[in-house]
């Protein structure tokens, strides 16, 4: 089998679309990245099948038959070539006006310690740090709370509802934010980082829907 998906490859060169399936391993914030790029790719390429699995989990995409997949950098084994996909991303620390009304306004990183915050669990079971950089400082905050949720929908529900402090990507809290259903706290305590990374085996033959989709993030960039 692996002969015959070599030989279609090989035959996809040569057509001027691609045709197959392209399978794609990401985390559930990573749709943020993508919200934008597959409608178009579609668009480009209609004879591509497009497959999207999302994991929070780090997925061996060679071995779970995965094209490539979508992480960010630090988490990258080395001998993956990698892409840079979307804009650069920064995180936001919101609650609700009602909670700070009862809690107060935390001022730095340290003042953490005193809030509710919403805790978020990854499918190892680790609960994720919050973690802040001002001035070449770097902190990393494990924080506390009456409530642990392993997705971003409920996380940014149970803020609206009042119930503490969330750590979200920016973009998934900008709406609330202006809205005034969430305020915005130790915004200068959250820089912007690198974002996701399309990433995929360097020691393989690029299948043609991949290579159509790695062209289309070159020129997207």
């Amino acid at each position: 089998m692996d002969e015959v998906a070599r030989a279609l490859d090989a035959v996809n060169v040569f057509r001027d679309t691609p045709v197959g399936t392209l399978r794609l391993n990401v985390p559930r914030a990573a749709t943020l990245a993508l919200a934008s790029l597959i409608g178009p790719f579609a668009q480009a390429n209609p004879k591509v099948r497009i497959e999207i699995v999302t994991n929070d989990g780090l997925v061996d995409v060679v071995r779970e038959g995965f094209d490539a997949g979508i992480r960010f950098g630090e988490s990258l084994a080395q001998d993956m070539i990698a892409i840079p996909i979307g804009s650069r991303q920064r995180f936001a620390v919101v609650a609700a006006p009602d909670y700070f009304a009862r809690k107060g306004l935390p001022k730095t990183p340290q003042d953490l310690a005193k809030h509710d915050c919403i805790q978020r669990r990854f499918p190892s079971g680790a609960t994720f740090a919050w973690e802040f950089a001002k001035r070449g400082r770097f902190l990393r905050v494990a924080v506390d709370g009456p409530m642990t949720l392993d997705d971003s929908t409920l996380i940014l529900a149970a803020a609206r509802a009042g119930l503490g402090l969330a750590y979200l990507f920016e973009q998934q809290a900008t709406a609330d934010i202006a809205s005034g259903h969430l305020v915005r706290v130790l915004e200068d305590w959250c820089p912007h980082f690198p974002g996701f990374f399309l990433y995929y085996p360097s020691r393989r033959q690029m299948p043609g829907p991949l290579r159509a989709f790695v062209e289309f993030l070159s020129q997207a960039r």
